[in-house]
């Protein structure tokens, strides 16, 4: 669609660049929300009346305003056709801002603005609860449907369903059953730690991969693949060191007594349980969020068994029970990525079976851990007696 058209599809917010092609990025003073105050407010939606400015594009005859968790599954350029405000009701009383069809006019802008200014009614205080407080006759509104020989129509109008599909929807049924209007665009407005560009978002909800097939349709993941690489680098760099020598950071001197015995070992027991958990938080938090699930996990896993590795090694510790949690993730992603399931209930059962009989293994795991570690303390495996000589070297145990 080019600019002759007279249309846009506009999107207000942060853009990490202002070079993708066919973007043409609006530069707007924050919007001052009147309604930060309000104790239900969301900060995280405390710019989102900026989207009010889409009102001030009088340059253009119609404009369609998208969040960014919409994934479009088909062309949906009928719906410049549609009138002054067209949006769609996921919700029985109340329409989705995700997307919303609009004429410009810089009257409708400034009233909205002077609306805002004396502080009207706003439920949510963002701009869902604003615009449909401004737009409150749209539930008793026509439903849009494009006319056959191109032509824009005025007035207001509800749209079909299907061009704001709540991903919800398709979790319990694991398919579409929309039967009004085309299905042409999925929105996913939930927990904003599970939108799709998330890598961890697959397999936990199946849409993920679709949203990312798109990305990898268009924008690539050219951005994260040098941070993936360097990553696994340094990965296989650890497994190779501590396949081939055990790093001696538990070889500790010191004056014994019975307090000071005590001391130690309960301080070891404390640092050896907390790298086990900064071995399977650490790599989570440092892989770029938006790579591709299928890069995003066997990183992850990966990094993982990096770090454990380093922890079995420098406390004497079995290497099964340590790596049982990760074998727990590895069979919970099987079990959430089978492609096969009946339905989204009987893929949550198969979950919550798993879970359930993952969790004794998991248990048994932390005990044997904790008694090893016991073990080990108690030969003084790695606690010197005075007098003793440590190796000078770093290592002292090759493979």
């Amino acid at each position: 669609m080019n600019e002759q058209d007279n249309f846009c599809s506009f999107v207000i917010g942060v853009l990490s660049s202002e070079k993708e092609d066919g973007a043409k990025v609006v530069r707007v003073e924050n919007l001052e929300n009147p309604y930060k105050h309000q104790d239900n407010f969301d900060k995280r939606f405390k710019l989102s009346l900026n989207k009010l400015y889409a009102w001030s594009l009088v340059e253009y005859d119609r404009v369609v305003m998208l969040d960014a968790d919409n994934l479009f599954l088909h062309n949906t350029d009928e719906l410049f056709q549609c009138g002054q405000f067209c949006a769609v009701f996921i919700n029985p009383c109340v329409f989705h801002t995700g997307l919303f069809v609009l004429q410009p006019s810089m009257a409708v802008f400034k009233d909205m603005v002077h609306e805002l200014q004396n502080g009207r009614e706003n439920p949510d205080g963002a701009d869902q609860g604003f615009i449909a407080s401004y737009f409150p006759e749209l539930l008793d509104k026509p439903m849009f449907y494009p006319p056959s020989n191109g032509t824009r129509l005025d007035g207001t109008y509800r749209l079909p369903l299907g061009y704001q599909m709540d991903a919800s929807y398709y979790y319990l049924k694991l398919r579409w059953s929309i039967p009004c209007g085309p299905n042409s665009v999925i929105t996913f407005p939930g927990a904003i730690w599970l939108k799709p560009w998330y890598w961890w978002s697959w397999p936990v909800l199946p849409l993920g991969l679709q949203w990312h097939d798109k990305r990898r349709e268009t924008l690539g993941y050219g951005a994260e693949m040098a941070v993936i690489l360097i990553q696994s680098t340094i990965y296989l760099g650890i497994i190779a060191m501590t396949r081939f020598a055990r790093p001696s950071l538990t070889k500790l001197c010191y004056r014994r007594s019975d307090k000071s015995i005590n001391l130690v070992q309960n301080i070891l027991k404390f640092v050896a349980l907390w790298s086990i958990l900064a071995a399977y938080t650490t790599p989570f938090f440092i892989i770029p969020h938006t790579v591709h699930p299928l890069l995003g996990w066997p990183l992850y896993l990966l990094g993982v068994f990096a770090l454990c590795s380093v922890a079995i090694n420098a406390f004497l510790l079995p290497m099964l029970p340590v790596l049982m949690p990760w074998l727990g993730i590895v069979g919970a992603l099987m079990v959430m990525a089978f492609p096969w399931y009946s339905d989204g209930v009987v893929r949550a059962l198969s979950v919550f079976v798993y879970a359930f009989c993952a969790a004794p293994f998991v248990w048994a795991s932390m005990t044997r851990i904790m008694a090893g570690l016991q073990q080990s303390l108690d030969r003084e495996a790695f606690l010197p007696r005075i007098g003793e000589s440590s190796p000078p070297s770093w290592f002292n145990k090759l493979y």
